[in-house]
């Protein structure tokens, strides 16, 4: 369990950015609340890149996609499905960047 400590601490952070930023900002336009959940769900997936040494960090954009799906049905409705594929990808592209980041600083 503590071997894998920052990466479930990153998880976290990922499902609360999910769950609980959309009833904080609910006053917020939707654009900004998405844009900031993009730019946070990046942030998070070049941190478990660089900070985790297991394999596991190359799992974790099929986690957001798969974390991100139950909030699409609690906040949004059924249209905002494809925002899943996107914080995939963004997912991705964050793992993808911290893997270099990390062959460069390391």
């Amino acid at each position: 369990m503590k071997k894998y400590l920052k990466e479930i601490i990153i998880l976290l952070c990922q499902v609360v950015l999910f769950y609980l930023i959309p009833l904080l900002l609910r006053s917020f336009d939707v654009i900004g609340m998405v844009l900031f959940m993009f730019a946070i769900t990046f942030i998070l997936s070049c941190s478990i890149t660089l900070l985790s040494e297991t394999r596991l960090k190359y799992l974790y954009p099929i986690f957001v996609l798969l974390v991100f799906i139950p909030s699409v049905f609690l906040y949004y409705n059924s249209s905002a499905l494809i925002h899943a594929v996107w914080y995939m990808f963004i997912s991705l592209f964050g793992v993808l960047v911290g893997a270099v980041a990390n062959k460069f600083v390391i």
